[in-house]
């Protein structure tokens, strides 16, 4: 292993232990969290041990992505970006204007009496005791869709291909073999975890809701990670790291990054905030790096989005939440 994949993997190691520790260490009981749709009440030592189930689970997905395109050419997704001057300036510049849209949300939110306008709507995975009317869930996609996902585009799309913009596949039957397999194995764990996914909702729900709740999270947040995260993002990552585990983990840091605001969060004390952000990180790195890893081995920001995003978790997950707003 390279020197530079070597430091990569020893901070990302270093750090998923310490954050491991800070939640034992700040919540070794209950969290402060009101997490309804889950089983049990969230609790610092059940997500450390929740963590590293998902831990294992991407890592066996990953190793099926790698085998499925190891007789693939490198898409060498780094070279579609200037070089690294150019790279570094868009780059910073895109981290200022997704702070200021993550700054948005949560002002625009609250000020319309919503909850913040994060990467998920309110509720998303862990339910909430708040309600959601159906003007939040719609603003929330639209809101996001706009500032992470249209807006970037038209932006960069006058200046690069839609190849460069990992945008256009280059195998699409790789590709759609990729999205399959890993979908089918991602649909069958979250049955495993959770039951039966449409629980308590009738045939009639689950005809209207599945559609509302896949266009509903594909505005809100599949869209805004293709384009935003793995098109525009990863890309200089990778250009300016010159590593494969260092694009990793700042894929996976981003993706986390952009759920600070989630509907679940406490902000009012320093330790609340410091264990939000601590939760963030938990749930959110791990499916970020492997929806990264996605895109570095197929050079196709798409892949992610069928395979582990659109459909599982979130139309088989948030269907119920979605028909519940909308009183389907």
């Amino acid at each position: 292993m390279p020197p530079r994949e070597r430091v990569w993997l020893a901070a990302a190691v270093i750090g998923w232990v310490a954050v491991n520790a800070a939640v034992l260490l700040l919540a070794p009981g209950h969290a402060p969290f009101d997490w309804p749709a889950q089983h049990d009440p969230p609790s610092g030592p059940g997500q450390v041990i929740a963590a590293q189930l998902a831990l294992g689970e991407l890592l066996l997905l990953a190793v099926v992505a790698y085998v499925l395109t190891r007789r693939r050419p490198n898409p060498a997704i780094a070279e579609r970006v200037p070089p690294r001057p150019t790279a570094h300036r868009e780059l910073w510049l895109l981290v200022a204007y997704g702070v200021l849209a993550q700054l948005g949300g949560l002002f625009l939110g609250r000020a319309l009496g919503w909850h913040p306008i994060g990467f998920h709507l309110a509720g998303t995975l862990v339910g909430t005791a708040d309600p959601v009317r159906p003007a939040e869930a719609i603003g929330w996609a639209g809101y996001n869709g706009l500032c992470y996902a249209l807006l970037p585009y038209l932006w960069f799309r006058r200046r690069y291909t839609a190849r460069q913009l990992c945008l256009r596949s280059a195998d699409r039957r790789g590709d759609t073999v990729l999205i399959l397999v890993v979908l089918a194995l991602e649909s069958l764990a979250q049955w495993a975890a959770l039951g039966h996914a449409f629980a308590g909702l009738t045939a009639g729900q689950i005809a209207l809701g599945a559609p509302v709740t896949f266009v509903l999270y594909l505005a809100g947040t599949v869209l805004p990670t293709v384009i935003f995260v793995q098109g525009l993002l990863v890309p200089r990552y990778a250009r300016l790291t010159g590593s494969t585990t260092g694009t990793l983990v700042l894929g996976g840091l981003t993706y986390a990054a952009l759920h600070v605001f989630e509907g679940w969060g406490r902000l009012g004390s320093p330790r609340e905030f410091v264990l939000t952000i601590l939760f963030v990180l938990l749930i959110y790195v791990l499916p970020g790096a492997f929806k990264t890893w996605l895109t570095v081995r197929t050079g196709n920001a798409w892949v992610h989005a069928w395979a582990y995003h659109a459909v599982a978790p979130h139309t088989m997950h948030d269907t119920g939440l979605v028909v519940r707003i909308f009183r389907l």
